[in-house]
């Protein structure tokens, strides 16, 4: 019996850790493939693909994974057509998200979408019914160090519009159109970069006490589990 337990917990410890890294590949996956639909296929004329592959191999994501996200980002999948959809909603309090998707069955799709936005309490909206509480920016999170007076510098030469200072992060944000310029002159200093990609920015940001923000949380989480979910974005403060 002993034994019997023994390897029980040894398979869900490795059910757990497959999970884990089910979770990190997804997430490299989506990085590659924001990338390459913001700045194109190609890694040395596309710094936030170059360094989506980086984190990628970091994570010992194997090359045929990379290949894959690339050419289904592209279009180059054969048989396959993917199309690029956002949905809109409320979640729980009233927070706004945007989420937007890469799908090849805009059905399927959208009833998961909404089943998930329904079960939290929340509700699908129609097109523009939150968008316009969101605007498009590049965004460059950069992790604080010696180098953070020479990165601000770099950034702000190369075109960004503010740099936001918090404990441990710098977040450098761009227009869309300077985001490629900017990545790179931070990029050439050597820093840290935890994330780099063109998003949507809450221009309006809402409270909401602790309960409603974790169920927001679990919305968020229920959303990036769906394969054809690529980015959420929230109003959530």
């Amino acid at each position: 019996m002993a034994g019997h337990n023994k390897w029980s917990k040894v398979k869900h410890i490795k059910a757990r850790e497959d999970a884990k890294k089910g979770k990190v590949f997804t997430k490299a996956v989506r990085d590659i493939m924001t990338a390459v639909r913001d700045g194109g296929p190609n890694p040395e004329t596309n710094a936030a693909l170059r360094l989506a592959i980086e984190r990628a191999r970091a994570v010992s994501m194997p090359q045929d994974n990379i290949k894959r996200a690339i050419d289904k980002a592209s279009g180059n999948l054969p048989g396959v057509k993917y199309e690029e959809i956002t949905y809109e909603g409320y979640g729980p309090g009233g927070v706004a998200l945007m989420v937007q998707c890469l799908t090849d069955n805009k059905n399927r799709t959208v009833a998961e979408v909404r089943h998930a936005f329904s079960k939290a309490g929340g509700s699908l909206g129609t097109s523009g019914s939150v968008a316009w509480m969101f605007e498009k920016k590049g965004v460059i999170s950069v992790e604080r160090s010696d180098k953070e007076d020479e990165v601000m510098e770099a950034a702000l030469e190369a075109g960004a519009n503010d740099i936001l200072e918090f404990d441990e992060v710098l977040v450098i944000e761009t227009e869309p159109a300077d985001f490629a310029n900017v990545l790179e002159a931070v990029e050439k200093t050597g820093a840290n970069i935890l994330e780099s990609s063109v998003g949507l920015v809450a221009s309006n940001e809402i409270d909401v006490d602790d309960e409603t923000a974790q169920k927001v949380e679990r919305l968020i989480e229920v959303l990036e589990e769906n394969d054809d979910v690529q980015n959420v974005y929230h109003n959530m403060k």
